[in-house]
């Protein structure tokens, strides 16, 4: 598979340039802190401190991590928010809102509330008993609740509206729910359960907006059939990629694109954008030597967020 912190990295820059266009062209935009809602993409560890066997605590995870320390982060070391944090300067990496060691400082300047195993679905956790993404918000009321009580109402509801918020899930709800347990082709196709999926999601934008979010970059899905467990279950002789399910996720994401420019005219003050994860991964599978001979460095990345 392609080197995951290479992958980040493009995924990041295209995070940062997408961000910088929709913010007024501002080549510095300003996000006081970031706040991370999602699945095993974006958890930073909330899942070391619930009853769940998904838990991402333990080796080959956090390889390379400082310290080689296994986190909680289901990655061999930083995840996305992760670097976003560090490349606009606020901290090193985002904490999980359920650490019961929670500095001031990682409150004022974001946290993630992420479940890895979550979906927008809440079929989806029945069985991992991990926060479903419909549960997610209740933690950031929590959050605002400990905000409000540090700075003040104004100002949290200020490091609120200003925040970066990160909204990253689905590729669970159709592998745990629609491919490999076919709980809901039962009653969807995949047409309609990517509608239900997607009303879900908008339910999610408008509740953190209700909350004072206004400025969110929502994820689509990765090609899902590349996957490794989707490999494994579909190929597991030539290792090939699900064409089928990776048509899924092309078709999902181009209804998600539509979607998102929708919610934010319904929503006003809100700046709601796409990230597409799909195609960096798809054309790293697919041309690896490419990458193999491409460097990069937080700095050449940074540059790419500054224009």
């Amino acid at each position: 598979m392609p080197n995951t912190a290479l992958l980040f990295a493009l995924i990041t820059a295209q995070l940062c340039i997408t961000i910088t266009y929709k913010c007024n062209g501002n080549p510095t935009p300003d996000f006081p802190a970031i706040l991370v809602f999602g699945d095993s993409s974006v958890d930073t560890g909330n899942n070391n401190y619930i009853s769940t066997a998904f838990k991402g605590d333990h080796p080959p995870y956090g390889l390379d991590f400082p310290g080689s320390l296994p986190t909680g982060r289901f990655s061999n070391g930083k995840l996305v928010p992760d670097m976003l944090a560090a490349m606009m300067g606020l901290k090193d990496t985002i904490p999980p809102y359920l650490d019961p060691y929670l500095s001031e400082q990682d409150m004022l300047t974001g946290v993630s509330f992420a479940s890895a195993g979550s979906g927008y679905d809440d079929l989806t956790t029945s069985l991992s008993h991990v926060i479903p993404m419909s549960k997610q918000p209740g933690y950031l009321k929590d959050y605002i609740r400990r905000l409000e009580g540090m700075v003040g109402e104004k100002e949290a509801a200020r490091i609120l509206g200003s925040a970066l918020v990160i909204v990253s899930a689905g590729t669970n709800d159709f592998i745990f729910n629609f491919y490999d347990v076919p709980t809901r082709r039962i009653q969807f196709t995949i047409d309609k359960y990517q509608d239900f999926l997607q009303k879900q999601l908008q339910n999610l934008v408008k509740e953190l907006y209700d909350l004072g979010c206004r400025r969110m970059a929502v994820s689509g899905l990765p090609p899902v059939g590349c996957l490794p467990i989707q490999m494994t279950a579909k190929s597991p002789v030539l290792r090939s990629c699900s064409r089928k399910e990776n048509a899924d996720a092309q078709s999902y994401n181009d209804k998600l694109q539509k979607l998102l420019p929708q919610i934010e005219a319904e929503l006003p003050g809100s700046k709601i954008l796409y990230v597409d994860t799909y195609n960096p991964l798809l054309d790293m599978i697919n041309n690896p030597p490419k990458y193999r001979k491409f460097s990069t460095s937080s700095a050449e990345i940074t540059s790419l967020c500054k224009g």
